[in-house]
């Protein structure tokens, strides 16, 4: 409730002191200006990657016409993510996030061109297709701990979780952003453009990496090179109940309710009859709802395992909606609420994990959250296409609708158990210095 005086200096009464109020608690992140140099690179560079996702999905349909093969090439896309992420998260630890930063944002950009010139000169092939996928899994399984990791060295512990909301509703943004033009561009120009685009769009990221000051980092202690770093990762992760069931309950959404990049354009095509327009509608509306729920999200200072079961429940009810949707308006309409819950999700998960988690194994802990969020696709993506070829595409979004129901049950018994109490994320200064095995 505001007072008095609240209401007598904010120009326009109480409701513009709220409006001002909110603003701030939402975007208090961007104040510090690392963090709004990479905002800028990453939302450039992250329309590119939406619009690489959108156009790697439609070549392989248009060059083989299956469900399946669309699984093969997300899952050989995150095949590298499942075994090397851990490693990607021991170098997170030990070297300097920024200038691993470099080195994995330049490697994505040239495997985007050389994709790019194939298809322009029509020499691509499926296996190419591939190859090229699974390179960029390699990639990624180092770039995703990294950067995850580096918004806490951006930030710090106090508005991590603003920072992360911020982030995810970036990714989301771009959602809405990339497969919109995307589906222009494959219509007008040809898919190639998709893959030029998004290669040229990584030099935004390097540039603002370049600009960053590195003295206003807040740096942890790296790691020392070590035998059994990775065993000591999972052995952690193991021994903290509420690390390890966030992440399991990211493993089970991670595998078959996230993979978007599958039963999306199987539903576009096979159910509803529709070309590139409308799958780039159905993950647009995936992007606004997730725009949506970022900004509600974005200023609240808690993250619980309560407000996590919730948004896991949510999740789930809101695939099964889509399941049943009669028309492509019922479709689009249910993504949005998707992505209010799915943005709520994952940066809760990604949140709680990164303050609970000790300095020296941030980075292999969210190396498991990448395994989970992004390499449990090599399992997920095969079975979901398999699942939409044979029963159809919405069967495939069945599955995914009880595997989200399934992690709010994970959730649910937790607490019920009274596993652990959790503090409000925000309001841990030195995550370091929190006593895991008191709250356990």
């Amino acid at each position: 409730m505001s007072s008095a005086s609240d209401i007598a200096v904010v120009p326009g009464g109480p409701r513009a002191g709220a409006v001002r109020r909110w603003t701030r608690a939402t975007f208090s992140s961007l104040k510090q200006r690392n963090y709004r140099l990479f905002f800028i690179g990453q939302g450039i560079s992250l329309a590119g990657t939406w619009m690489q996702g959108v156009g790697q999905s439609w070549l392989v349909l248009k060059l083989t016409n299956s469900g399946s093969a669309l699984g093969i090439a997300v899952a050989l896309q995150f095949l590298p993510v499942l075994f090397l992420a851990p490693y990607g998260g021991v170098l997170a630890d030990r070297f300097s996030k920024r200038r691993l930063l470099f080195i994995t944002q330049s490697s994505a950009a040239a495997l985007a061109l050389t994709l790019g010139g194939l298809v322009a000169t029509g020499m691509i092939r499926v296996w190419m297709v591939y190859v090229l996928a699974f390179l960029l899994g390699v990639v990624n399984s180092i770039d995703n701990p990294t950067r995850q990791t580096f918004v806490h060295e951006l930030v710090g512990a106090e508005t991590l979780r603003n920072a992360v909301t911020l982030n995810s509703l970036e990714v989301n943004l771009s959602r809405v952003i990339g497969p919109a033009i995307a589906g222009v561009l494959i219509a007008s120009v040809g898919i190639a453009w998709c893959f030029i685009l998004n290669g040229i769009s990584y030099f935004a990221v390097l540039w603002c990496l370049w600009l960053m000051t590195g003295s206003a980092l807040h740096r942890t202690a790296r790691v020392k090179a070590a035998k059994g770093q990775i065993r000591e990762g999972f052995a952690y992760v193991r021994s903290q109940p509420l690390i390890f069931d966030v992440v399991l309950m990211m493993a089970i959404v991670g595998t078959l309710t996230y993979e978007f990049q599958v039963t999306l354009p199987l539903l576009a095509k096979f159910t509803f009859g529709g070309g590139a327009y409308l799958y780039a509608a159905l993950t647009s509306a995936t992007g606004v709802g997730a725009v949506i729920g970022g900004l509600f999200t974005a200023g609240r200072r808690t993250a619980t395992v309560k407000g996590l079961t919730l948004a896991a429940l949510g999740f789930g009810v809101a695939m099964f909606a889509v399941t049943f949707a009669p028309t492509t308006v019922f479709a689009v309409l249910g993504m949005v609420v998707v992505g209010v819950f799915s943005i709520a999700f994952t940066s809760l998960t990604n949140t709680i994990l990164q303050i609970e988690s000790a300095p020296e194994m941030r980075g292999r802990v969210m190396s498991l959250w990448s395994m989970a969020f992004l390499g449990s696709t090599l399992i997920g993506a095969p079975l979901v296409g398999w699942i939409g070829s044979q029963a159809g595409p919405r069967w495939s979004i069945a599955v995914g609708a009880l595997a989200a129901l399934a992690a709010a049950g994970v959730g649910a018994y937790a607490l019920r158990a009274g596993r652990y109490t959790t503090l409000p994320a925000g309001e841990i200064e030195d995550p370091s210095m929190t006593q895991k095995e008191d709250r356990a």
